[in-house]
């Protein structure tokens, strides 16, 4: 055919490769989620400063006479952070080499988040350097939830499979448009969040009455935020027949905004003295923007559609 590709530079989609991307996936939106709870508990045990150097930990990669809970929190959350770089380098370097394989859009997914790490891992060397101060802290944390965001996303994008015989109904855009904002009203609360525990404002309003006006914002967003979650799920079962497993993850994320809550509330009510429930609360949330992240991602659609054509040769 006149125009045509020559066959090396044609797609030729690889099912295998894609599904092995998809696993290395799913264990970066584990190791990100986990990177953020280190985080959170690096920050409740005041033990952002542990380690003194960057990237080091008293000029060595494992510290041995100074290690303790302190230390070793702050370590492990950079030995977290560095094996997610390597991960992505790994995910870049395949996406790129083996494109014609792949989704177009992958290697320039793969590349942001790559970049974003690197982006990371420098906002860390800053908080360290700059004394933990409180808009660089919370860029660390804003930057870690894009990253669980992002890759959440491409891995969803990467499970789904094409469709073949029987295309699902398409999502409607007044319901893509709720999961988006839900996203953004969960993203919103965990950086209002962020910003409220980077200063101390929770500790200080319980403690001496100051600084109250973040935790009242901090409750008012969280309303918010719940709402959109549950429209988005109350308005699940109006999507069209074999949609059920949007209306799967929607009903989940209702149920993690619901333990967010008594989350919250049980922390306020222990006077933040509990760090587990602390960090428990940073958990929920970065699940909750994963899963949100793929409920949206999945209202996209299937990745392409197999032409029977190809069905029949297979």
């Amino acid at each position: 055919m006149a125009g045509a590709l020559p066959p090396d530079l044609q797609f030729r989609p690889d099912p295998q490769l894609r599904h092995r991307l998809s696993l290395l996936a799913s264990h970066l939106v584990v190791a990100l989620v986990a990177l953020v709870a280190i985080g959170g508990a690096t920050r409740v045990m005041e033990a952002g400063l542990a380690c003194p150097d960057w990237p080091l930990c008293y000029g060595r990669f494992l510290p041995g006479k100074q290690m303790n809970v302190q230390v070793f929190l702050e370590w492990f959350h950079r030995l977290d952070a560095f094996v997610v770089g390597v991960a992505l380098l790994i995910f870049v370097g395949v996406g790129v080499t083996l494109r014609r394989r792949l989704p177009s859009w992958l290697p320039w997914m793969a590349s942001l988040a790559l970049g974003l790490v690197a982006f990371q891992g420098a906002l860390g060397a800053l908080t360290v350097t700059h004394l933990l101060a409180s808009p660089l802290v919370t860029a660390h944390l804003a930057t870690a939830l894009v990253l669980v965001s992002l890759v959440s996303g491409v891995y969803q994008r990467l499970a789904m499979a094409p469709e073949v015989l029987d295309p699902l109904p398409p999502v409607p855009l007044w319901w893509q448009a709720l999961a988006a904002l839900a996203l953004a009203l969960v993203f919103s609360q965990c950086l209002l969040g962020g910003l409220m525990a980077s200063q101390w404002a929770a500790d200080q309003c319980l403690a001496a009455g100051e600084a109250c006006q973040w935790l009242f914002a901090h409750r008012k967003l969280a309303l918010g935020a719940a709402g959109g979650v549950a429209l988005m799920a109350a308005t699940a079962p109006l999507l069209p027949r074999g949609l059920g497993h949007l209306q799967g993850l929607a009903f989940g994320a209702i149920g993690l905004v619901v333990v967010q809550i008594g989350l919250g509330i049980w922390t306020l009510t222990l006077q933040l003295a509990s760090p587990a429930v602390t960090v428990a609360h940073q958990l929920v949330a970065a699940l909750l923007v994963a899963l949100l992240s793929a409920v949206l991602a999945r209202s996209f659609g299937p990745l392409q559609r197999q032409p029977k054509s190809e069905l029949a040769h297979g």
